[in-house]
């Protein structure tokens, strides 16, 4: 053994390492692919820092040129990887957002928001929410100087859109959004929440928790190692559903699709989350959608498989409606 190597001091087995020299030691999630020119999907993407006080940045996406003067669908994108690994640039995401754009046809911001433990949380709500001025910043008469939001987005036809704990992220600003005056500057019309990152101190799902003991206690360490709020599993941001979290039916926009998938540990967590917005008195409308026989973001891992492709053309579907 190498006693001059430094002591793990925490561990989120099996993606990262802290030691107590204080050095971080990532495992999983650390590749960044170019932005650039796509030849697959005609996609182009670019990056480009939108606050420089704090680095946060995004990774831009437009599809072929659209007819001139024609107007695109907005979608703004949060990554997955619990707060604390990966980023818009991780080739798996960025493979899966060229097809994106390139289906659904829109302009798209994947926001790469900071990482926990580096930068606990709140910071990527915070970051996210930044990320989101960002994109009003652009809307008529706002003074933002990116011309792919600029001059090519329909600011009535907005949405946000994640992953796991990206889907938690779209979910906190489609309810900050309300009364916050961006909602005056561009129309969010609906959110995508694919196998959606909640959780809680009982839990929810029993059966699948019951089947996989080793992956619950996982995941009931993710949530305390990136918030310390000292509410643990029970506090809102994580878990939606305890009481004085904020309400369901406050949600700022008028539709939503729930993306699960059959052997996900999070499967219950998000049809739930779907139960409990359809019965909240929300006004809107929600579809869910599930996938047989594959597990939490099969189609980030198996970006072209079919059933990735499936799940890629309800999206589509739904953002275009």
């Amino acid at each position: 053994m190498d006693s001059s190597k430094p002591k793990v001091i925490d561990e989120v087995f099996p993606y990262l390492r802290v030691y107590e020299d204080g050095t971080i030691e990532r495992l999983h999630g650390t590749e960044i692919a170019p932005a650039g020119f796509d030849p697959r999907t005609g996609v182009s993407s670019k990056d480009v820092v939108l606050v420089p006080e704090t680095g946060v940045s995004a990774r831009l996406y437009r599809p072929k040129l659209p007819p001139k003067n024609k107007k695109l669908p907005l979608v703004v994108y949060f990554h997955g990887g619990g707060f604390f690994i990966s980023s818009a640039g991780d080739p798996k995401y960025h493979h899966s957002m060229n097809n994106l754009v390139a289906t659904a046809d829109v302009i798209a911001v994947s926001v790469n928001y900071r990482l926990a433990p580096e930068h606990r949380l709140p910071a990527a709500y915070e970051d996210s929410w930044a990320a989101l001025q960002w994109v009003a910043s652009h809307s008529a008469g706002g003074g933002g100087g990116e011309a792919w939001v600029r001059d090519e987005v329909d600011f009535e036809r907005v949405f946000l859109a994640g992953d796991s704990a990206g889907a938690n992220i779209a979910h906190h600003l489609g309810l900050r959004i309300v009364g916050s005056g961006l909602d005056q500057r561009m129309n969010l019309v609906g959110i995508v929440s694919v196998h959606p990152y909640f959780w809680g101190e009982e839990g929810i799902g029993s059966e699948a928790m019951a089947k996989d003991p080793v992956r619950k206690a996982m995941v009931d360490k993710w949530w305390q190692f990136v918030c310390p709020s000292g509410r643990g599993n029970d506090d809102p941001l994580i878990n939606p559903f305890v009481d004085g979290a904020p309400r369901f039916k406050d949600l700022g926009c008028d539709r939503v699709l729930v993306c699960v998938a059959e052997r996900d540990i999070l499967r219950d967590v998000g049809r739930l989350y779907y139960e409990t917005l359809v019965t909240s008195g929300w006004g809107g409308r929600a579809e869910i959608m599930e996938t047989e026989g594959e597990d939490h973001v099969f189609h980030i891992f198996q970006v072209d498989s079919d059933k990735a492709q499936t799940l890629l053309a309800c999206v589509a579907s739904f953002i275009n409606q």
